[in-house]
């Protein structure tokens, strides 16, 4: 492991990992495994490629659009090298059409819809479960000292 990595010794209660898939990562080296679990992790752990795949997801969305939609106002530049990221990941097609001036639509591929398949179960969980966790939040910081 990583300096700084914990490992989970358990399964949370009612949660059982998928065994093959486990397997599957606990045979690849180390180096192999952080190195490729890390690149993905970065990029879906930044602050605005899980929001755009979000949005792209309820259909094909021309630049101007996406940066409208998308909360918390995104600058050009942020965009601009989020859906690159995103393009060069394989997530995200641009399409350039020739008119003047020129037109750029931007979808997901079927790479980008599998992951907004997951972040929709993520979302669905998150609205599930947030008052619980707001509870235990508070729970916890009146049981902290200051």
């Amino acid at each position: 492991m990583s300096l700084g990595h914990t490992g989970v010794t358990s399964e949370p209660a009612g949660e059982v990992a998928d065994e093959a898939s486990t397997a599957a990562l606990f045979d690849l080296e180390e180096s192999e495994k952080d190195c490729g679990i890390r690149d993905v992790l970065d990029r879906l752990g930044d602050k605005w490629s899980v929001q755009v795949v979000v949005e792209l997801s309820r259909g094909v969305r021309r630049f101007r659009e996406l940066q409208r939609a998308l909360p918390g106002g995104i600058s050009q530049r942020m965009l601009t090298l989020t859906v690159r990221r995103l393009e060069r990941d394989g997530m995200v097609s641009r399409t350039v059409h020739p008119t003047v001036p020129p037109r750029v639509d931007y979808e997901l591929t079927d790479l980008g819809r599998s992951l907004a398949h997951l972040v929709r179960t993520l979302t669905d969980w998150s609205l599930r479960h947030h008052h619980a966790i707001a509870e235990h939040r508070a729970r916890w910081d009146a049981a902290q000292p200051q």
